[in-house]
């Protein structure tokens, strides 16, 4: 039996989210250069994301490119760029086909022009499909949206629309990138990493984290479908006992 036919419909988990690592590590070890990985794991997007829709998700996020990212060298940040732009443009047509609406979170005003057009006019062109909703983390970090969020709050209080003691965690919340979303009740990591990279790191106080060694390239859709029946198989007690959960 496929881990397809494994999975309970009823038991989904609304938002996954994948922090997709490994693209170096593949292309070094094929004596390849780092952006050779990057480019096999649009492939590896694309059957995610089919996979994702065809299971029944609803949110999907991707942690395409953090605001460390800069930090590597420059000729790879560039032609991750234009690999971006590139697979934008290409695969709207794919979102249109399979009903997917594209959303992005983060810093992208501060992206390259040419990105930055690319993103608009596919969030635009998808923004009227249902199926399911794939959300960018495009130049973003967890703390870059939690002091963003901060900011606009400490500006309401300035402006005198908002009181201090009228803070509040839905109104914390209200102010995150992720404020029209639920949370992700499954973080799925490639690669064999175990750590969360300055990713969702408010979003995913409960969720359920899975790790696999595959490389990100190497990651493909009954992947994602394991990592389903994983979650599918795990008792989620939000801070409660077993007895609690049984008793409701």
């Amino acid at each position: 039996m496929s881990f397809k036919e494994k999975i309970n419909p009823a038991k989904l988990p609304q938002h996954v989210a994948i922090i997709m690592d490994g693209n170096g590590r593949w292309a070094k070890q094929k004596g390849k250069f780092r952006i050779f990985g990057h480019t096999n794991g649009v492939k590896a997007v694309r059957d995610a994301v089919e996979g994702a829709a065809e299971a029944g998700i609803k949110y999907l996020t991707l942690y395409a490119f953090s605001t460390e990212n800069w930090n590597r060298p420059k000729l790879e940040v560039n032609a991750l760029m234009e690999l971006l732009v590139n697979t934008i443009h290409k695969e709207t047509e794919t979102l249109m086909k399979n009903n997917i609406r594209l959303v992005a979170i983060g810093d992208l005003e501060n992206l390259p022009k040419k990105c930055y057009k690319e993103l608009q006019e596919a969030i635009s062109k998808t923004s009227g499909n249902s199926r399911m909703t794939l959300n960018l983390a495009l130049n973003y970090s967890s703390r870059w949206e939690i002091v963003a969020a901060v900011k606009k709050i400490a500006s309401q209080i300035k402006s005198g629309e908002l009181e201090p003691e009228d803070i509040d965690e839905s109104k914390f919340v209200s102010q995150l990138c992720t404020s029209d979303m639920p949370d992700p009740e499954l973080l799925i990591r490639t690669s064999g990493e175990h750590r969360i990279s300055n990713f969702l790191m408010w979003q995913i106080s409960y969720s359920e984290l899975y790790f696999t060694e595959k490389l990100w390239p190497d990651f493909r859709r009954e992947d994602l479908f394991e990592a389903l029946v994983n979650f599918q198989s795990r008792e989620r007690r939000f801070g409660m006992t077993s007895e609690q959960l049984e008793s409701k």
